[in-house]
């Protein structure tokens, strides 16, 4: 009778010891509710640093603002590319929007440049679209920009309000901001352009 009790007692106490860890564990932040939160943290990064390069854009180019806002789309990337002596890479994040809609689409980058020189420098790129078709090109497929050439920003057949753009492909336009401003001059490397799996 004894021992009966001293079972039921034990197994009682089991129990709650259980219990008490479930409950305890369950504030926990689960490993995918952490992810999720660090992807609408990076979402909202990207969002608000395409905003301030924008801005920083306008403040130097107003024409810029007509150019973006009435194109069927634009891009908005950071970059920070390293050179070592001969040899140099880069990287950078960015979003692209439809301008109808306010589709997002969250991409990176990546470059391979070559050239005698040392040191980082960071920059940012506005790509504004024509037309669907080149916005959805650029999103899809990517552009690789190859070789490495010098093109002068100039309007071309954008009119006006794309001066100090320089155009790449049909329909696509891209804006150069350096640490020292707006580029009067756009350097072509061998870069590509993709989707962020992570974000999207």
């Amino acid at each position: 009778m004894i021992r009966t009790l001293l079972m039921v007692s034990l197994s009682l106490l089991l129990g709650c010891s259980t219990t008490a860890d479930s409950g305890g564990s369950s504030i926990q932040p689960t490993p995918a509710s952490s992810t999720t939160a660090a992807v609408a943290e990076e979402r909202q990064h990207r969002r608000e640093q395409a905003a301030s390069i924008l801005q920083s854009l306008y403040a130097r180019q107003p024409k810029a603002r007509q150019s973006v806002t009435d194109a069927y789309g634009y891009a908005v990337f950071r970059n920070l590319g390293m050179k070592l002596l001969v040899a140099g890479s880069g990287s950078g994040k960015g979003i692209a929007v439809e301008n109808a809609t306010g589709r997002e689409t969250f991409m990176k980058m990546a470059e391979i440049q070559a050239g005698l020189g040392f040191g980082a420098k960071r920059y940012n790129l506005i790509w504004v679209f024509a037309s669907r078709q080149a916005f959805d090109s650029f999103i899809h497929s990517g552009i690789e920009i190859g070789g490495q050439a010098t093109v002068a920003a100039k309007a071309g057949d954008a009119g006006g309000d794309a001066a100090g753009a320089v155009q790449v492909a049909d329909g696509v336009w891209v804006y150069q901001l350096t640490e020292d401003g707006l580029a009067a001059e756009l350097t072509v490397k061998g870069t590509r352009y993709y989707r962020d799996r992570d974000l999207d």
